[in-house]
């Protein structure tokens, strides 16, 4: 079987596209190649950005497979919740082992651990110094959803639609959706998305706070790609500490999300990119006498990341 992720790079953007026809249907194999993928851009300082986006016209990701959901359920035990709970526990903590490891992907445990692999990379993807970027072309839901969801920008087509439909077939969202999708938009409105398992438009998406912005059809990946170029070149390692402040340290109680922040602040401030960065801003002020976040051509550089570059223009 070939590849279901195509990787093209542009500058410090890659672009990978979600390719398993004739479905479009998110896998296993999948799921491996965005660990790889995941590994990859938080390894190379010359990646800031991942865009992700669907090789069919219109289509992202359908959902995941529901027949490997089904192969799973069939081999597996079955387990009440709380029993469930204890045995996510123990192959999280055990599946750590190579051996154990061996052992479990030949077990009824398999499919729990597969599980646990896709959450453990969308979890990279939010704590990781790369920024994410989902261009959804067109439908996607289940897992697809979840994966959009794991993105730190969502743009979405004009003929996009978006669902998180797994209750229709009998049991809850299982990449994250019950967690991003509430914390995104708010419980009252992802529980009604979930329990109602309905499709929703770009607009109303928008509207909902699900996307960052809808673009028309055509353009779309123009407009992306145009947004990502800017976004890559921010630093990495204050990427990864906004990040994880936000959305980790933000379910936190206030006082022990600011420490995070605090930490993070402290530990940026000694970094040689943040130190190269604060002394050409101050060395502005001293040769013009202007404040460059004051300064019209200054701020337009800030923004555009080209008044004190972090990284070496490859």
């Amino acid at each position: 079987m070939g590849k279901t992720i195509q990787i093209t790079q542009k500058g410090r953007v890659l672009l990978a596209r979600l390719h398993n026809p004739p479905h479009a249907l998110m896998n296993d194999q999948m799921v491996s190649e965005l660990a790889e993928l995941v590994a990859k851009a938080d390894s190379d300082d010359g990646v800031g950005v991942v865009v992700l986006t669907g090789t069919e016209p219109n289509v992202f990701l359908a959902h995941y497979d529901v027949s490997e959901l089904l192969r799973a359920a069939r081999q597996a035990p079955s387990l009440a919740e709380s029993q469930a709970v204890r045995a996510s526990r123990l192959t999280r903590g055990l599946g750590t082992l190579p051996a154990v490891r061996r052992f479990l992907h030949k077990s009824p445990l398999a499919g729990l651990l597969k599980m646990q692999r896709m959450h453990d990379v969308l979890l990279q993807m939010g704590r990781s110094g790369t920024i994410y970027i989902a261009a959804i072309n067109g439908a996607t839901a289940g897992g697809g959803l979840e994966l959009c969801l794991a993105c730190d920008f969502r743009y979405i087509a004009d003929d996009g639609q978006l669902a998180q439909p797994e209750v229709l077939l009998g049991f809850p969202p299982g990449a994250g959706g019950t967690q991003r999708l509430a914390r995104l938009i708010g419980r009252a409105r992802a529980l009604e998305l979930m329990l109602s398992g309905r499709i929703i438009g770009p607009e109303e998406a928008k509207s909902l706070g699900l996307v960052t912005d809808v673009f028309p059809h055509d353009q779309l990946m123009e407009r992306v790609m145009a947004a990502a170029e800017v976004l890559a070149t921010r630093y990495k390692p204050a990427v990864s500490v906004i990040k994880r402040a936000t959305l980790e340290g933000g379910c936190l109680p206030l006082e022990e999300g600011l420490l995070r922040e605090q930490s993070g602040f402290v530990a940026m401030l000694g970094t040689a990119g943040a130190k190269n960065a604060m002394q050409a801003y101050v060395s502005f002020t001293e040769k013009t006498g202007a404040i460059p976040a004051m300064d019209a051509e200054a701020q337009e550089q800030l923004r555009a990341g080209t008044f004190a570059p972090f990284y070496q223009r490859r």
